[in-house]
């Protein structure tokens, strides 16, 4: 492992550690100063790099957010969106993500019936999120992790979640049905017929072809593209970033979590995107972290093991600039939030656990030469 690689990974732990507990009943905080709240999507995801870890104390503080989330869960079975607030509901990816690290940590612990009762009641949850009473769920605008990007129907990140857990909880014969639905070209799936990516979200004759990086990733690591099409959709992704960056639209060398990126003129900008989500920022193409963990993990998957290499030694690189670290800890790792696509400056909070954890978990695979966890 390189030095530089060594160096991250140890101060990875120091913000994972340092976060381990905030002033929300003692849960992880979302990142160490700028959220203290213990989000669930956050936390879930950041269990990734947790389980990679080994690191006793916060498998510990992992069992306390699933073990909690399950106390808070509706009684239809939702997952809230705070870990604590039983009452903060209406997210798309919490429930498929903790029946996800469920399913991991059950396996990690040779626990299978941990928390039985409340993955039963997620998994029926789950099976009603379908307009059609089919495989594919759907979401609302807004309701996963972009708080500031519409996903309209069936999206590529939260179906691909879906996969996963199907599989991690041993539900073969469904996931195989879910991955011929999802794999579908009449506009009923997300292939699209001459692209390699997936559509990004859609919906009846509605259809969006960017390119989600995250929900791709996870298409990768779950198996829901076969390995022809990862391989295929690895050569697409870097080809495109490249023409990015020859067009000074992206000044680092990871992909940002959505391009083309969406332009003033197009059909599917909104009004707020100008304030908010202008092009390659935030997510209209910011470069997240946690994201680029995740394309990491995905192309060891893919077989990409050399380029694997490159981009984690790219992330290394990414996650040391910070924004507005305190002075008592003056030239750490900032592990930001997320970083302008078009000049590489970060604009979240530092020492985010999903951007700490992921980065474990990217390392891990790469020293592993496989993807951990999605089996």
């Amino acid at each position: 492992m390189e030095p530089a690689v060594q160096e991250a990974k140890l101060a990875a732990m120091d913000v994972l550690l340092h976060n381990v507990s905030g002033p929300f009943e003692g849960l992880p905080r979302t990142a160490g100063w700028g959220y203290p709240e213990p989000y669930t999507r956050d936390l879930l995801i950041s269990g990734l790099g947790i389980l990679a870890s080994g690191n006793k104390d916060l498998l510990v503080s992992l069992r306390r957010v699933l073990e909690t989330l399950a106390g808070n869960q509706s009684p239809r079975g939702q997952i809230p969106s705070l870990v604590h607030d039983p009452e903060n509901r209406g997210a798309s990816d919490t429930t498929p993500l903790f029946l996800l690290i469920l399913g991991m940590y059950r396996r990690h612990t040779g626990e299978p019936a941990f928390l039985e009762e409340a993955g039963a009641k997620a998994l029926q949850w789950m099976d009603y999120q379908s307009v059609d009473d089919r495989e594919l769920v759907v979401q609302q605008p807004t309701s996963d992790w972009r708080d500031e990007q519409w996903v309209l129907g069936q999206g590529l990140y939260v179906n691909a979640l879906v996969h996963g857990y199907l599989k991690v909880l041993g539900l073969e014969e469904r996931a195989e049905s879910f991955r011929t639905a999802a794999n579908r070209e009449d506009g009923r799936g997300f292939a699209i017929p001459g692209q390699s990516n997936y559509a990004f979200w859609f919906y009846k004759v509605f259809r969006n072809q960017r390119c989600d990086l995250l929900g791709n990733s996870l298409a990768i690591l779950t198996g829901l593209a076969g390995p022809d099409r990862a391989r295929a959709m690895v050569a697409w992704i870097e080809a495109h970033c490249g023409g990015l960056r020859s067009n000074g639209e992206l000044a680092v060398e990871l992909p940002p979590c959505l391009f083309p990126y969406v332009q003033p003129q197009d059909a599917d900008w909104h009004e707020r995107d100008g304030i908010y989500n202008s092009p390659g920022d935030y997510h209209n193409g910011g470069v997240w972290p946690f994201v680029c963990g995740f394309y990491v993990a995905a192309l060891v998957a893919a077989g990409e093991q050399p380029l694997a290499e490159e981009k984690l030694r790219a992330l290394t690189t990414l996650v040391r600039p910070s924004r507005k670290l305190p002075p008592t800890h003056s030239g750490a790792f900032g592990f930001n939030e997320w970083f302008h696509a078009k000049d590489g400056t970060p604009a979240g909070e530092d020492w985010q656990t999903w951007s700490a954890s992921m980065y474990l978990y990217a390392a891990a695979c790469v020293e592993a030469g496989h993807a951990l966890f999605f089996g």
